[in-house]
């Protein structure tokens, strides 16, 4: 698995386990073989985009392109937001001016 996609097997178990799923209660509600969600978890295959997005939805997540300036902003955001604080709006308005530019 190449080091791209490396941390995404990690956030799909992590989404996982947080949620309270096992891999065949998230196969059912994403269409996703077990097999693969094991395989994907443990760095074993790469996963098709479709799979992948199907995934991920199923725990309430989208995956998003940014412009690689705009990750540290965005990051931020998801950090002040899962832990129930407000958004800064001057780290709002950085993250909203890089992805107008997509």
């Amino acid at each position: 698995m190449s080091y791209k996609v490396d941390h995404l097997n990690i956030a799909l178990r992590k989404a996982r386990i947080d949620t309270g799923l096992s891999q065949r209660e998230l196969s059912t509600k994403s269409g996703v073989p077990q097999a693969q969600i094991s395989k994907f978890e443990n760095g074993a295959v790469d996963l098709r985009l479709s799979s992948l997005v199907a995934l991920f939805r199923a725990l309430g997540l989208e995956l998003e392109l940014v412009p690689k300036k705009a990750v540290p902003a965005i990051q931020s955001i998801v950090r002040s937001t899962t832990l129930g604080a407000t958004i800064d709006p001057e780290q709002f308005a950085s993250a909203q001016i890089a992805l107008d530019h997509v």
